[in-house]
């Protein structure tokens, strides 16, 4: 069970609000119920913020962002360092609320948690460097000094999901605010206490409250008027919303990014290691209960060694632990909601109905908890089956049998999505072959998203469906600024010294100084 009693840590949490004064009228003020997954109790209420409670916020921050983005870069990283610091010490509180609020296993809450810690390390120790004033090549050798500045975008809105609301509250904001941006954001309706908890932890590493503040209420309402009047907007969702958001930004002519859905596909070649792969696959399929836009939904098989991976999934999948409760022994945790349990359930009817079998598990699990399932492994998967082409977004997952690894290439890439995918090769230089021609943001070659997530100082991100722009990187700092660059002309004017005639400068001299400088 958690360490202390999670009422009392709610309580201090809902004053975080970014809602002024709202507990004094909240009798009058629309409120969502917030309960704990495992029981389904009710755990606590967040307001509602309406369309001026967020214009509100808005507008503190951006006055709040003048001031920000006067301190020195290299203090605000320092405030950074700190948090990741707290970030790590306070990890047991963190997990304890994440898992109430989704009903994830302890591991999965930790992962994210650890992605906090080194985003905040890493742009903290980074970030700086990444946004110092870049001399360049000017137009002339010499006469020519060119400086390329970064300067912040302003206030940026994130909007957050309930898979992960710890870590995709606050990893895309640290490097907008190291950046000198201010940062609003609207945490998942279901999740808020997540993303709350983040908050507290930034408050007591120095980050100014009108710098980052937490807008609790409706995508309709909050997530509207972010997108009507932020600086940049970070959305992290449904490829359906984020469409939706990316045209309302696009609009207004302000940059958006967006990571959105996946149906994310693992190719494994003959000479694999089997007992390997399946073990690893545990985490690339059912991490989070298959509730993560990056986890493997489409297994692409060489034929002669399909039974045998069958077989070492089953021999797997046999020893999972599942369990409703707050311990690091357990393997696989609960569905978000049921509404996410019908969309799963109905994809597994879906495709049994058109013919696919049941290898593995899709059973409900009520003597676990109200919204438990067993992971599914769907074969003999139709063309005509909703969740041979559509992302199911849980513990659901489809094995074919292919020719050859050119056909599992051929079909992995075959997707309106383009996320992340996996590569299991019979050497570490044929996994790499055969992840070099997947059109997805990542690959991971011998696990199934992990390496490509953690890799911070490379950009994530997906292809097509799956998003626009990438996160992690010089990509994941430089998005939230703008460049402007200065170039001073010094001794020689484009016209060319007073000397020289103007028609030689123009006819002779001129293309050939152009012609070194392309060359």
């Amino acid at each position: 069970m958690p360490g202390r009693p999670l009422s009392s840590v709610f309580r201090e949490l809902e004053t975080l609000v970014a809602i002024p004064d709202y507990q004094k009228d909240n009798n009058c003020r629309e409120t969502a119920e917030i309960t704990e997954n495992f029981t389904g109790d009710v755990i606590g209420h967040m307001p509602c913020a309406t369309e001026e409670d967020t214009l509100a916020a808005v507008e503190r921050a951006r006055k709040a962002q003048k001031a920000w983005a006067q301190v020195p870069v290299k203090e605000r990283a320092k405030i950074f360092r700190r948090y990741h610091q707290l970030i790590l010490g306070g990890r047991e509180e963190s997990a304890d609320i994440i898992q109430c609020e989704t009903g994830k296993a302890r591991a999965a809450a930790l992962e994210e948690i650890m992605d906090v810690s080194i985003n905040a390390r890493y742009y903290s120790n980074h970030g700086p460097a990444m946004l110092k004033p870049k001399r360049v090549p000017g137009m002339l050798p010499v006469v020519t000094k060119t400086v390329v500045y970064r300067k912040p975008k302003g206030v940026v809105g994130v909007v957050a999901p309930w898979n992960y609301p710890f870590n995709l509250a606050i990893s895309d904001a640290i490097p907008a605010m190291i950046a000198g941006n201010t940062i609003v954001l609207k945490p998942d309706s279901q999740t808020p206490y997540s993303a709350l908890r983040c908050a507290k932890l930034l408050y007591q590493a120095g980050v100014p409250r009108d710098v980052f503040q937490v807008v609790t209420g409706r995508g309709s309402v909050v997530g509207n008027v972010l997108a009507n009047n932020c600086d940049y907007l970070m959305f992290t969702g449904s490829t359906k919303t984020g469409k939706l958001l990316g045209e309302q930004t696009g609009r207004r002519l302000v940059n958006y990014s967006a990571e959105l859905g996946g149906k994310n596909a693992m190719i494994v070649q003959k000479g694999a290691d089997l007992k390997n792969c399946a073990e690893v696959s545990m985490r690339g399929m059912f991490s989070n209960s298959g509730q993560l836009c990056i986890s493997i939904e489409r297994v692409y098989v060489e034929r002669d060694i399909y039974q045998d991976f069958l077989k070492a999934l089953k021999e797997r999948l046999d020893k999972l632990v599942i369990a409703a409760n707050y311990d690091y022994a357990t393997e696989y945790g609960s569905i978000i909601s049921q509404q996410q349990m019908d969309t799963i359930e109905g994809h597994i009817k879906d495709a049994v109905d058109k013919g696919a079998t049941i290898f593995w598990g899709g059973k409900r699990l009520p003597e676990v908890g109200p919204l438990y399932i067993q992971p599914t492994i769907l074969i003999d998967v139709p063309e005509d089956a909703l969740c041979r082409t559509k992302e199911t977004f849980g513990p659901l997952v489809s094995v074919y049998p292919v020719d050859s690894i050119e056909e599992a290439i051929e079909r992995a890439n075959d997707t309106n999505y383009g996320l992340n995918s996996s590569v299991w090769g019979k050497s570490y230089r044929a996994g790499e072959e055969i992840a070099r021609q997947l059109n997805t943001g990542t690959v991971s070659v011998n696990e199934g998203y992990g390496p490509g997530w953690a890799s911070v100082h490379a950009p994530m991100g997906g292809y097509k469906e799956s998003g626009v722009g990438r996160r992690h990187g010089k990509d994941g700092i430089l998005k939230y600024t703008e460049s402007t660059t200065v170039a001073t002309q010094r001794l020689v004017s484009m016209g060319g010294p007073g000397f020289i005639p103007f028609k030689i400068w123009n006819g002779k001299i001129l293309p050939i100084v152009a012609h070194i400088i392309n060359t």
